[in-house]
């Protein structure tokens, strides 16, 4: 499901215009990563909780050459999904 296709399915879902769902979608998508930017956690209960990491520096090797290269360390988003979903999926 691509963004236009989910931006549907909340407009059937909720009785909004796609244009309020696009709205919508697009201010979850805003604050979520604003959120995660100065490092907060949210947790939406039955969903999951998204969270950020951060990544060590590390050594790695170029697969072609076989060269050792250095990895920087970086902060990575985490999403743990909420018991609600997973049992959605089964």
């Amino acid at each position: 499901m691509n963004k236009s296709e989910l931006i549907e399915a909340m407009s059937e879902e909720s009785n909004l215009s796609k244009a309020d769902a696009k709205r919508a979608l697009d201010a979850f998508i805003n604050v979520t990563g604003s959120a995660l930017k100065k490092s907060d956690k949210i947790a939406l209960v039955g969903f999951g909780t998204f969270s950020v990491s951060e990544r060590a520096a590390r050594k790695g090797r170029n697969p072609q050459t076989g060269k050792e290269i250095n990895i920087a360390a970086k902060n990575v988003v985490k999403f743990k999904a909420g018991s609600e979903l997973t049992s959605n999926v089964q």
